[in-house]
């Protein structure tokens, strides 16, 4: 397992400590507190920092698709998935289009067109949802976005993959986490540690009903001058670095 400090590395060090798998894969990001809670005050801003955000930014450069629960886009106002120029332009250094595609799961389709993360996207967003959701509210989003039913995850996961989006990014929210860890489909997590008790009242990182436990090797973690611990874990069918 790798330990460094987070300031000692330049963004490319960074990013070879987070690389683009060879195959699939799906890399799921979160933060939490100390005693595990997943918001402050019902959001998870209040538990990130400059160090967080750092490695947010990096990880949302180096997917192809960015897959968030429609809850999460809700409740965190999600803006349009933009990247700044320095990091478009790694991204064509390295082959990339300038945006990863937004991804969002959403079983009932309760979702505003107009909300800018939809309908200002830099490129058309994806909604993966299933056959049972509201015809209406399909017709609202269409203008903005493609909506494509799926049985499961699994499914949904694989349409991404013959769409060329291959490396994944799952931002939450818990109850999505749950459900994919469910299906046994995540092969990393990057849990920032956040230097804080938030106490009762908040959620974990994951939500839904049980399910067998799904081990994860330890591949890094880094120290950061704010007390932050940023680690990286891989499922056993995801080797380390």
């Amino acid at each position: 397992m790798i330990a460094a400090h987070l300031a000692a590395l330049d963004d490319d060090e960074l990013a070879r400590l987070y690389p683009r798998a060879d195959a699939p894969c799906l890399r799921v990001n979160f933060v939490s507190s100390l005693d595990g809670a997943v918001a402050v005050d019902g959001l998870s801003a209040g538990l990130s920092g400059a160090d967080d955000k750092r490695a947010f930014r990096l990880l949302r450069m180096l997917c192809d698709g960015l897959l968030v629960g429609a809850g999460t886009l809700r409740d965190e106002r999600y803006r349009p998935l933009s990247l700044d120029p320095a990091r478009r332009a790694w991204r064509g250094e390295h082959g990339l289009p300038a945006y990863p595609r937004l991804v969002v799961v959403s079983a009932t389709l309760r979702l505003d067109p107009a909300a800018p993360a939809l309908a200002d996207a830099p490129v058309r967003p994806l909604i993966l949802t299933g056959p049972a959701a509201d015809p209406a509210a399909r017709r609202a989003l269409t203008p903005v976005a493609d909506v494509a039913d799926i049985p499961d995850l699994a499914t949904g996961l694989h349409l991404l993959h013959a769409q060329g989006l291959s490396q994944l990014l799952c931002e939450g929210g818990p109850h999505l986490l749950g459900s994919l860890t469910a299906e046994d489909l995540v092969d990393e997590l990057c849990l920032t540690l956040s230097p804080l008790l938030a106490g009762p009242g908040s959620g974990r990182i994951t939500a839904g009903p049980p399910h067998p436990p799904r081990p994860m090797a330890p591949a890094h973690v880094l120290t950061t001058d704010e007390g932050f611990l940023l680690t990286r874990h891989t499922s056993r069918r995801s080797p380390a670095p």
